[in-house]
């Protein structure tokens, strides 16, 4: 038993580990440890009655030394370290930047860490058990919001779903081009909104999905002008310019000179959402920050921006 408490301390912390960590002792590792290896016995098994009793039967093989200790991974690609936060192994990139703390990022890659020069590695590690409990909520929302981008991957071909403005959009593809309008339509007028795009079945999955991307670009500039002529005069600015972005991680950007960026993939979502984007930076033509006041200027024109902010935080758009 003892040898397979060492086995199992050895995969946590390398031998001469324990000396670097900051603070490290035994009685820290002891209090890490499972349950049923933190120093007690396996209960023995009973004796038998008498000689003519039938033989217990053989107890069953002992599970393998990686089922009992298999810690939960969080693996940034570019992870230059890694350290053990409560029960998971969490390999991070780190890069020494100029600045005075040390500053944490989970994005859907991983763990990302800046520290100043100065700063030792046995410090960052200290650093990161301090915050272990953020930072592995931060990671597992992270790996469960990748899993269900995956999950809803667009599939190019006919008879796809796609959201759109929040509801589920049937891909139809169209060879006659049996439908007014440039590349392709709309169509509201059956159970389930379809749409129809000029292209035979035997269309490869590129061709299909950028057909697809050309329209709902289209329609996300007429819908974003229209939303953005709705706000401005209610909130009593004005704007010059309209440019459709592709960014993954940005819904919008505005600048003080009236123009406005929005990402085109907002036409996922449902049309209160959107509003909220839009309205969010048109406020910024007037306050060019994220103070108290810009979010009560958002206030103005869409009392539920909170809730709106979250979902889009929350419910991420599907793969292309």
């Amino acid at each position: 038993m003892q040898r397979l408490v060492q086995l199992a301390l050895d995969l946590f912390d390398p031998p001469g580990a324990l000396a670097a960590a900051p603070g490290g002792n035994a009685e820290n590792i002891k209090q890490k440890m499972p349950p049923a290896l933190d120093g007690k016995a396996l209960a023995a098994p009973e004796k038998i009655a008498n000689s003519s009793a039938a033989p217990a039967p053989a107890p069953a093989p002992a599970a393998p030394l990686p089922s009992l200790l298999s810690p939960a991974e969080f693996r940034h690609p570019q992870a230059s370290r890694e350290v053990l936060l409560g029960d998971a192994v969490v390999a991070y990139a780190l890069q020494r930047a100029r600045r005075r703390s040390i500053g944490f990022t989970v994005g859907a890659d991983g763990l990302s860490v800046r520290a100043p020069s100065w700063v030792t590695l046995g410090a960052v590690d200290a650093a990161l058990r301090e915050k272990s409990d953020w930072i592995l909520r931060k990671l597992a929302e992270a790996r469960d919001r990748q899993q269900r981008m995956e999950g809803g991957r667009v599939v190019w071909a006919h008879g796809a779903e796609l959201p759109y403005l929040g509801e589920p959009l049937k891909l139809v593809l169209d060879p006659s081009h049996g439908f007014a309008g440039k590349g392709g339509a709309l169509v509201t007028a059956t159970e389930q909104p379809s749409l129809h795009i000029a292209l035979p079945h035997s269309a490869s999955a590129a061709q299909v999905r950028d057909a697809v991307q050309a329209w709902l670009m289209r329609d996300a500039r007429r819908h974003f002008t229209e939303r953005l002529d709705h706000f401005a005069p209610l909130l009593g600015v004005r704007w010059a310019s309209l440019r459709l972005s592709s960014a993954n991680t940005r819904w919008g950007s505005a600048k003080a000179d009236g123009s406005i960026r929005l990402n085109w993939r907002l036409l996922h979502y449902r049309p209160a959402i959107i509003d909220y984007v839009v309205a969010h930076e048109l406020a910024h033509l007037r306050v060019m920050d994220h103070s108290p006041r810009f979010w009560d200027t958002v206030a103005t024109v869409v009392p539920d921006y909170a809730q709106l902010r979250s979902h889009l935080r929350d419910e991420p758009a599907p793969l292309w």
